[in-house]
């Protein structure tokens, strides 16, 4: 399976948005989505520190379930919440071809600082 980038930002938006108690599991619904890739995808964010997932697999398959955003969750989404910085960050990653999440949290934050300098008129260090 392929790292999807617009699933990984719509579980992070998901599991935001949920009221559920983050001691407990967010069941995601998202249209036009496959359970197995949102699984996959879970599964990863778990693994790169972005979401307290947990493992639910059982011989039928892969079952991965979000708990909560860890900070570094969080910090990736209000990175990439911004629609714009969002269209820049997946256009840097197809320039190189590929990008890590960890990657792809430092172009979000590069092109976060690059529009509020453009926004604002102020540079960030």
């Amino acid at each position: 399976m392929k790292l999807e980038k617009d699933l990984v930002r719509e579980i992070l938006l998901a599991v935001e948005a949920s009221n559920e108690d983050p001691l407990g599991w967010t069941e995601l619904n998202l249209e036009g989505r496959e359970t197995l890739d949102v699984s996959y995808h879970v599964m990863l964010l778990h693994e790169a520190g972005l979401i307290v997932g947990e493992d639910l697999s059982t011989d039928d398959g892969l079952e991965w379930l979000p708990k909560r955003l860890t900070y570094t969750g969080h910090e990736f989404l209000d990175t990439v919440r911004d629609a714009e910085v969002w269209t820049l960050t997946k256009t840097g990653i197809e320039k190189v071809g590929s990008a890590s999440l960890s990657l792809m949290l430092e172009l979000g934050k590069a092109y976060g600082k690059q529009v509020l300098k453009e926004r604002l008129g102020i540079e960030l260090s």
